[in-house]
């Protein structure tokens, strides 16, 4: 009997000691990650924050063609460290930043597998970012892997039973969106809703997403990193034992072409899994981890320039894409002086080639450069509008592209991508790298989420990835929304990458004419539309004065338009609620702050804003006055404000109504 005991207390010493714990904390030491290898040789992690619970045990591991990297684990190495610099961006919400994260590697053996699975994970101070890799040493051997297919990623996300979400649902691409065009991430957010209800479609939901951990704080999960080498990832539904994991495309994507399971030689490694965590929404909105932990992919072109740009085709649709509306719109982007005018799609045929050269000789004239609509297409969807196959071979881009170089043509959109398997996330990566040699830059619509591209690529400029600006155009019911989902994105989707609205709206009447009768209307105030300007993030901003605004708006608001920057040195987190208001202040690379509010409720919302980079100034002050009887729209309005001492200020949004401060 002794004996047995004895035997049992040794296996069960046995077992202990098999297990590893390891730490790794923030460098303010309020952000703690706890790894754990259990005595089942199972990797799992936490997460607490100010010694609140943020991500409760969450798995971590591979199911690969190699090997299982999920269980009976061996822990081989632990290497801690730091990851440390600064680099400097043109294309995000600052321009200069600097890294500072702690790091711990670890190196785990699994059982009949060839090639250990290396675990590399990176504590900022409000984030976590992790990823796998294996490496590529060769012992000559003919069976030693050198490629290496995922199966399946077991990394999950798993949250205290108070946490709320705020989360956009995946959808198939079973013949869904325009002519086959979806999952182009332009589905509707739902704010607060409990942790354990289903996603509207069954298909889990798109990334980023937005937690609040009752009153405790907020996380936000996200992916970065991905380009040719994996494929884009999205977030299952919630399972109670397992969280949220992370999920790859549905088969029926890209047509149905293409696998859902993404494949790398070796070495190589995952995209980087990333959280955010913060006791209030200001680490969320700040947060620079998309680009912290990207290398660039090549040098940008010296061509590339930021800007503002018009856009026929929100008011006046397919049929604007002539010479003659063209030149119309290209006379106004001159009158603003602004940079860009986008001619949408149709172009190759209401207008042609020939005389295109002649628009954008004549754009160039007048001080405008022209961006062209492609259609991204090939077999990934059936939308007929063209130009068609001129993106989705190597040989169609680069007659493309070099014809557009040759006449002037500093950029391009491509629209109506079929989803995220890895055919299309490269597609996405030749589109770019193609580009750049001739001084093109992109904008991607009908698409996936950007995950880090702003660093990598550095001609990237913005994607949609939304339920953007046309939806306002097409329907009543958005246009009533506009104040809804421009309040969610400034803590989810612009967070993590450049967004593509399409257009900071001034035709109040959304017609050609700005007259009452012909359809519907737009719901938020001219002062909404201008802090969109700067609430929403790209380097080149879709300001989209028509011609008939010139006459309409005040002085006033086409002054300000006129001048309004899209590169940013700051970014600020002021006040806020996702879905119900928004306030942020931003210092552009001019040096000159502003701060941008907006209110996506229909009643008004008074603030004290603390607002020190202000402090002690009387500054200029754009708002609305109330809605008087009888009144259609909101009155627009410039007035000053005194800013006290300790940088506060009292303001008034109206109901889907904005404001701005600004030093002039």
């Amino acid at each position: 009997m002794k004996k047995f005991f004895f035997l049992i207390a040794a296996t069960c010493m046995a077992m202990m000691a098999n297990a590893e714990t390891q730490k790794v904390t923030s460098p303010d030491g309020k952000l703690i990650v706890t790894i754990d290898l259990d005595n089942e040789g199972e990797l799992t992690y936490k997460a607490t924050y100010d010694g609140k619970e943020m991500l409760t045990k969450s798995a971590l591991g591979l199911k690969t063609d190699m090997g299982d990297y999920t269980e009976h684990l061996k822990l081989v190495n632990t290497k801690e460290g730091k990851r440390e610099g600064q680099y400097t961006m043109r294309g995000s919400k600052a321009s200069v930043i600097n890294v500072n994260m702690n790091t711990v590697t670890m190196t785990f053996k699994a059982p009949k597998t060839r090639r250990d699975m290396v675990l590399e994970m990176c504590v900022g101070n409000n984030d976590i970012a992790y990823r796998y890799h294996f490496d590529g040493n060769d012992d000559g051997g003919k069976d030693e892997p050198r490629r290496v297919t995922i199966l399946k990623e077991e990394s999950s996300f798993n949250f205290p039973g108070k946490t709320t979400t705020f989360l956009c649902p995946q959808i198939d691409g079973n013949h869904t969106g325009w002519m086959g065009t979806k999952p182009s991430y332009e589905e509707e957010y739902r704010p607060d809703v409990a942790l354990t209800e289903k996603s509207r479609f069954g298909k889990g939901y798109t990334f980023p997403c937005l937690f609040r951990i009752g009153e405790d704080g907020w996380v936000l999960v996200s992916e970065t990193g991905v380009g040719s080498n994996y494929c884009g990832c999205h977030l299952s539904d919630y399972d109670k034992e397992d969280g949220f994991t992370v999920a790859f495309p549905d088969k029926s994507e890209n047509h149905g072409i293409g696998s859902t399971t993404p494949a790398f030689s070796l070495p190589g490694e995952t995209p980087w899994r990333t959280i955010t965590i913060g006791s209030t929404l200001k680490p969320i909105v700040e947060t620079t981890i998309p680009f912290d932990v990207v290398e660039e992919q090549y040098k940008a072109h010296p061509n590339m320039k930021p800007g503002r740009y018009v856009w026929s085709w929100l008011i006046w649709q397919d049929n604007s894409a002539n010479f003659d509306d063209q030149v119309k719109f290209i006379d106004t982007a001159s009158e603003m002086g602004f940079e860009y005018c986008l001619v949408d799609a149709l172009w190759d045929v209401q207008i042609g080639r020939e005389r295109m050269a002649e628009l954008s000789k004549y754009a160039q004239s007048k001080g405008v450069n022209l961006m062209l609509w492609y259609n991204s297409n090939g077999y990934a969807n059936d939308a007929p509008q063209g130009p068609r196959n001129g993106m989705n071979t190597a040989i169609a881009r680069e007659r493309e592209m070099a014809w557009m170089e040759s006449i002037g043509v500093k950029g391009i959109k491509v629209d109506f991508f079929g989803g995220d398997k890895q055919q299309t996330m490269q597609q996405y990566e030749d589109i770019l790298s193609d580009a750049n040699r001739h001084g093109i830059q992109v904008i991607f619509h009908g698409c996936t989420l950007p995950r880090g591209w702003e660093k990598m690529y550095p001609n990237y400029v913005a994607s949609e990835a939304v339920l953007a600006s046309e939806n306002v155009y097409f329907s009543e019911y958005h246009a009533k929304k506009e104040g809804f989902e421009l309040t969610m994105h400034p803590f989810s989707r612009n967070v993590v990458g450049s967004m593509d609205w399409g257009g900071t709206m001034m035709n109040r009447w959304l017609n050609k004419e700005d007259e009452p009768g012909k359809r519907h209307r737009r719901y938020t105030s001219d002062t909404f539309e201008m802090a969109a300007g700067i609430m929403n993030q790209t380097t080149i901003q879709c300001i989209d004065v028509q011609p008939s605004n010139l006459k309409t708006l005040q002085q006033f608001e086409l002054d300000f338009l006129k001048k309004i920057p899209t590169t940013w040195e700051e970014t600020k987190f002021v006040d806020g609620y996702p879905t119900k208001y928004a306030v942020l202040a931003r210092k552009s690379t001019e040096g000159k702050w502003y701060v941008t509010g907006l209110n996506g409720e229909g009643q008004p919302r008074t603030l004290t804003l603390n607002v020190p980079m202000m402090a002690g100034k009387t500054v200029t002050y754009y708002t609305d006055e109330p809605l008087k009887k009888g009144q259609e729209f909101l009155n627009p309005i410039k007035k000053t404000a005194k800013v006290d001492a300790k940088g506060n200020v009292k303001v008034t949004m109206q109901g889907l109504g904005g404001i701005i401060l600004t030093e002039e």
